[in-house]
C-alpha cells in the first residue's frame, strides 16, 4: 500500500512539472507601470514655526518638475484659496509666512517633468498661532509710569490695548512707520499685557512689568553708607538702590526684619558684594534687580548668598531679576533647627559660579523649606560637584503631614551638579511633590534627577529638553523623565561667556528653557 501511494505522488509531481515548463514565460517583464499622471506627494508634513510660519516638507520625486501648494484659510473645501506657491525639490523644506490665528487647509500636487498630467492633491492642516510683530526693545523702554513698545516698522497696525486698566492707544501714521509708540498713564510695579491689533486681528502680544516709582521707598546711592541704612531701616522698608558700584561696602548683612532691597533700574543693576544671614523677625525678604557677587571659589569670606541662621517661621524669600555669582559655598541654605521657610521663589534671574565647597546649592538640612519655585531663570556652573537641591528629613516639619513642593519651570541649567555621583534633586523630606516642565538641562555628567527613595515617586515631567545630559532620561535611574522630552542640541551662542541664546528652532517653538534666550 505504501509503495503504491508513493508511486502515485511521484506521478502527480511529474505531471505538474511538465505543465509548468510548458507555460510561456517569453513575455517582457513590466518594469514601469503605465500611468497617465504623476503620483501625489507622500510623507507630507506641516509644522508651525514662530507662530505664523508654516514649514512644509514631503518626499521629493525625481520625475517631478515642481510642486504647486495652495492654502485655504478656515475652509477645508478649498473655496477660499489665499496663497499659492510653486516649490522646487531643492527648496524643501519650504517656509511660508501666513496670517495668525487661522486654520489652514493645505494641498500639494506634483507637476510632471516627463509629460504626464499633474498628480492628485495631497492634503494636510496647520493652525497658526497669534502673530508676533513685537520686537525686543531697549532696556530703558519700560519705566515706572510709561512704556515704549516696538514692532516691525511699516506693519499694518491700528492700535495697542493694554490690561489691566483697559488702556487703548491709537497708533499714528508716524508711529506705524517707525514701529514705536509710547503708552503713558501706567501704574508702577504692575505686570501688563499689551496686544497689537490691525482692526480686530491680533498681530502681537507681549508682557512687561513697570518699574518702581520711589514713592514711600528710600533712595540709596553708591555714596551712601548702605550697610548702615540697612541696619537702620524699619520693618517693611523698601530700599531702592540707584545704579552704581557698591562693592567697596562688603560684608555679611544680618536681616532681622522684613525688608526689600531692590535696584532702581532693572537694566542697570547696582553692583553689590554682600552675603545675607536671615534671623528671627525677617519674615519676608525681597532682593530685586541686584547684581550680587561673592569673593569667589575657595574664599571663606561671604561664602553663601543667603543663609538662615536662627529659628523662626519665615514666610517668603523672593529673588527676582537678579544676577548672582562667585560664591564659594551655597546659594540659599539653612541648617538651624526650627527655622521654617514657607516659600523660596527665584524668578527672572541668572545665577552662576556657585562653587558649593562644603555645601549644596539650595541646601536645607535641619531647617525646612516647604515650597521651592525656580522659574524663568538660568543657572550655570552651579554645584559643579554637589547636589542642586537638597532637602533633608531632619527639620521640624518633616513627618508632620506637610508636603514640600518643588517646581522648576522654564529654566536653563548648564553644567549643574556636573558629577556622575550627584543629582539635581537630593530630597529626603518624607512627603514631597516635584514638577519639572519647559526646562532645558545641558552639559552635565549628573546621574540625573534622583537615585534613591524619598523623592516623589511619581514626579510630573513635561516638555523638557536634555542635551549632553543623558542621566535625566536614563531608564536605569531611580527617577527619570519618561514623558514627551527631547534631546536636541539647543545651539547655544556662547555658553563659555554666559550667552545661552538658542538657535534650534524646534526648542524655540516649544518654548523650552529660560525665555530670555528664545527671542532672538
Amino acid at each position: 500500500m505504501k509503495v503504491r501511494y508513493i508511486f502515485k505522488g511521484l506521478l502527480i509531481a511529474i505531471l505538474l512539472a511538465a505543465t509548468v515548463t510548458s507555460c510561456d514565460y517569453d513575455k517582457d517583464i513590466i518594469e514601469e507601470l503605465p500611468v497617465s499622471r504623476e503620483f501625489a506627494p507622500v510623507n507630507l508634513t506641516a509644522f508651525v514655526r514662530n507662530q505664523v510660519n508654516v514649514e512644509l516638507n514631503w518626499t521629493a520625486d525625481e520625475n517631478v518638475e515642481s510642486y504647486i501648494v495652495e492654502f485655504s484659510a478656515d475652509d477645508p473645501e478649498f473655496n477660499n484659496i489665499v496663497n499659492t506657491v510653486e516649490v522646487n525639490a531643492a527648496d524643501l523644506p519650504v517656509f511660508v509666512p501666513l496670517e495668525g490665528e487661522t486654520v489652514y487647509s493645505i494641498r500639494v500636487k506634483a507637476v510632471s517633468a516627463r509629460g504626464l498630467d499633474d498628480s492628485s492633491w495631497a492634503t494636510t492642516l496647520a493652525q497658526t498661532l497669534t502673530e508676533q510683530l513685537f520686537v525686543t526693545g531697549e532696556p530703558s523702554d519700560i519705566k515706572a509710569l510709561e512704556a515704549t513698545l516696538r514692532w516691525v516698522p511699516n506693519s499694518n497696525v491700528t492700535e495697542l490695548k493694554l490690561s489691566p486698566g483697559d488702556i487703548t492707544h491709537t497708533i499714528t501714521a508716524e508711529e506705524k512707520a517707525n514701529g514705536v509708540a509710547t503708552v503713558t498713564g501706567l501704574t508702577q510695579e504692575t505686570e501688563y499685557t499689551a496686544i497689537l491689533f490691525n482692526g480686530s486681528k491680533t498681530r502681537g502680544v507681549t508682557t512687561f512689568t513697570t518699574g518702581i516709582d520711589i514713592g514711600t521707598g528710600i533712595l540709596v546711592t553708591a555714596e551712601d553708607d548702605l550697610l548702615q541704612m540697612i541696619a537702620d531701616a524699619e520693618a517693611g522698608t523698601i530700599l531702592v538702590l540707584e545704579s552704581g558700584d557698591y562693592t567697596a561696602q562688603t560684608g555679611t548683612v544680618t536681616l532681622d526684619k522684613s525688608l526689600t532691597i531692590r535696584g532702581l533700574r532693572s537694566y542697570n543693576k547696582p553692583l553689590l558684594k554682600l552675603s545675607f544671614e536671615i534671623v528671627t523677625g525677617a519674615e519676608d525678604v525681597e532682593l530685586i534687580d541686584l547684581d550680587l557677587m561673592g569673593e569667589g571659589e575657595g574664599s571663606s569670606d561671604l561664602p553663601d548668598v543667603i543663609r538662615y541662621t536662627a529659628a523662626g517661621n519665615y514666610n517668603s524669600l523672593l529673588i527676582s531679576g537678579c544676577v548672582i555669582h562667585s560664591y564659594a559655598k551655597s546659594f540659599v541654605a539653612g541648617n538651624e533647627t526650627d527655622a521654617i521657610l514657607q516659600t523660596l521663589t527665584v524668578e527672572n534671574s541668572i545665577v552662576y559660579d556657585i562653587f558649593t565647597n562644603g555645601g549644596d546649592f539650595i541646601d536645607f538640612r535641619n531647617s525646612d523649606v516647604l515650597n521651592i519655585n525656580l522659574q524663568t531663570s538660568t543657572f550655570y556652573n552651579c554645584a559643579p560637584d554637589r547636589d542642586f537641591i537638597r532637602m533633608d528629613a531632619s527639620g521640624t516639619s518633616n513627618e508632620s503631614g506637610v508636603t514640600a513642593n518643588i517646581l522648576i519651570d522654564s529654566c536653563t541649567l548648564y553644567a549643574c551638579s556636573n558629577s556622575d555621583s550627584k543629582r539635581i534633586l537630593y530630597v529626603r523630606f518624607v512627603s514631597n511633590d516635584v514638577i519639572v516642565r519647559n526646562t532645558l538641562i545641558a552639559s552635565t555628567e549628573s546621574e540625573g534627577y534622583a537615585d534613591r527613595s524619598g523623592i516623589d515617586e511619581s514626579p510630573t515631567f513635561s516638555n523638557n529638553n536634555y542635551f549632553n545630559a543623558p542621566g535625566f532620561y536614563d531608564t536605569s535611574q531611580y527617577i527619570f523623565d519618561d514623558s514627551n522630552y527631547s534631546a536636541l542640541d539647543p545651539g547655544f551662542t556662547d555658553p563659555a561667556s554666559g550667552d545661552f541664546t538658542i538657535s534650534n528652532q524646534t526648542i524655540k517653538d516649544k518654548n523650552i528653557g529660560d525665555p530670555r534666550w528664545l527671542s532672538n
